[in-house]
């Protein structure tokens, strides 16, 4: 049987002491460029891998984070591409660190969050909560480090990243508006109404919603908010509601994955876009380029969002001082085909 390389045999072979080895391999310490490079070439010659469950040991670390996604609905993250790119960032982030992710996701008025410590984890990053959670209060209970995406919660101490929502929400109901739309549906998800102010993410998005239909003078109507699933599904039924409400020439979604399911279902009834109606979605996710006509969107960086909260994560986790607690990303604009000038309006 071929004898376990030891990081004796690296310093040995490469010619430095133990520490020096110690330091490259996890990153730390004071070592020149050219000598991380040697003990690199040696530790790829002779097929070195760190024994993690002593390294463990000794740093009392796991190099072990979770990403936790509330949701009491099966099939949430494989139904919205956002949480794939969300989570290629988080991973992407965490590996250049030498972390390793686990996903999980969970019920929040039920979750004990038990497998925190039954896995020993460094930390959390938790995946559009809101005020008022159970969860958050366990989480912030734990006494690990936590970062919340796409929360808003009121506490200052908390550690959070976010998407200026609402201005993304007013650029892309504001350029339907300047396209001569003045009837605007809502595909804000599958939400009671009464209950907005609890759903940060979506509650940003409605506040930017009307910010452009009152600037621009337009009454707000409840009758045009569309409750449907976040999903294709979702969207496709969507446009049965849509064909229905009077004068409406332009939908806003507020995801790309249901605009998707809407253009679809607006095919399906002979109904032209952006002809007769005119669809925005929102994340800009890869395949919206691809969609036939290629949808309007408005944009985020999904990659650099898990980039930054992985970021944030683990600068927690090594002691690193932070001068802010909350990120907030830009939001922009795609104009594609699927939106285009509304009908001649007669003046009332």
């Amino acid at each position: 049987m071929k004898q376990e390389v030891s990081i004796v045999d690296v310093a040995r072979e490469a010619g430095v002491s133990i520490a020096t080895v110690s330091n490259v391999v996890n990153g730390k310490g004071r070592v020149s460029t050219k000598t991380i490079q040697k003990v690199r070439k040696v530790i790829d010659e002779l097929g070195y891998t760190p024994n993690l469950p002593a390294r463990n040991l000794k740093t009392k670390r796991t190099d072990l984070i979770g990403v936790v996604v509330p949701t009491m609905k099966p099939g949430r993250l494989q139904d919205n591409p956002f949480y794939w790119d969300l989570l290629a960032g988080v991973e992407e982030g965490a590996r250049d660190r030498s972390f390793h992710i686990i996903l999980t996701g969970i019920d929040e008025a039920t979750e004990t969050f038990s497998f925190v410590k039954e896995r020993r984890l460094d930390g959390l990053i938790v995946v559009g909560t809101n005020e008022g959670s159970q969860a958050v209060q366990r989480v912030t209970g734990l006494g690990v480090p936590a970062v919340f995406i796409d929360s808003y919660l009121k506490d200052s101490g908390l550690y959070q990243v976010n998407l200026d929502d609402r201005q993304g929400s007013y650029r892309a109901t504001s350029y339907l508006i300047e396209q001569g739309h003045r009837r605007i549906a809502l595909l804000i998800g599958d939400i009671p109404m009464e209950r907005i102010a609890y759903y940060g993410v979506l509650h940003e998005r409605w506040l930017g919603y009307r910010d452009a239909l009152e600037e621009a003078g337009i009454p707000y109507d409840p009758r045009l908010m569309i409750k449907l699933p976040t999903s294709l599904a979702g969207g496709y039924k969507a446009a049965d509601q849509l064909v229905e409400l009077p004068d409406v020439t332009a939908i806003f979604s507020f995801s790309d994955v249901s605009a998707m399911g809407v253009l679809k279902g607006l095919k399906e009834k002979n109904k032209s876009v952006p002809g007769e109606y005119s669809v925005i979605g929102f994340d800009n996710l890869f395949m919206s380029e691809y969609t036939s006509p290629s949808l309007t969107t408005v944009s985020q960086n999904i990659i650099e969002k898990g980039h930054a909260a992985v970021r944030m994560l683990l600068n927690q986790i090594d002691g690193v001082p932070l001068s802010e607690r909350r990120i907030v990303l830009p939001a922009g604009l795609v104009v594609r085909e699927t939106t285009g000038p509304g009908p001649h309006q007669s003046s009332e």
